[in-house]
């Protein structure tokens, strides 16, 4: 009679909820650089180096993974400008419309907790 392994009594050690969230705004960001390979920067006509969100992630966890909030952008823009958030607006109108940016900036102060199978299902979702 052939002999099995005991079944592993181990759990599988889960990623630390910060990390977790972290992890997904990498595999995010990758998923809108890819998306936006072939526009150029939404606040100016630099080169997409990075994905930058128009209500920041800081300021609004419910909208740090929404797909509107979130676009190419150049360094420059993004990083050296704050965002350059004038310019930014009317280039997300011209993409998106009025209603869906004003309903992103309706939201910005909705709360989030983000759960750990929330950014499981978005690691799956942006892979």
């Amino acid at each position: 009679m052939k002999a099995y392994p005991k079944p592993s009594k181990k759990k599988k050690k889960l990623l630390p909820l910060p990390k977790l969230k972290k992890k997904t705004q990498t595999i995010f960001n990758k998923w809108i650089r890819e998306r936006d390979a072939d526009l150029t920067c939404i606040s100016c006509t630099g080169k997409l180096r990075q994905a930058g969100h128009y209500i920041a992630q800081g300021s609004s966890a419910f909208l740090r993974f929404h797909e509107d909030n979130v676009n190419g952008q150049c360094a420059g823009c993004n990083m050296f400008k704050s965002g350059n958030l004038i310019e930014y607006r009317i280039g997300l109108v011209s993409k998106i419309g009025i209603k869906r940016v004003q309903w992103l900036e309706d939201h910005r102060q909705d709360p989030k907790t983000w759960k750990r199978w929330e950014l499981e299902a978005l690691i799956e979702r942006y892979k």
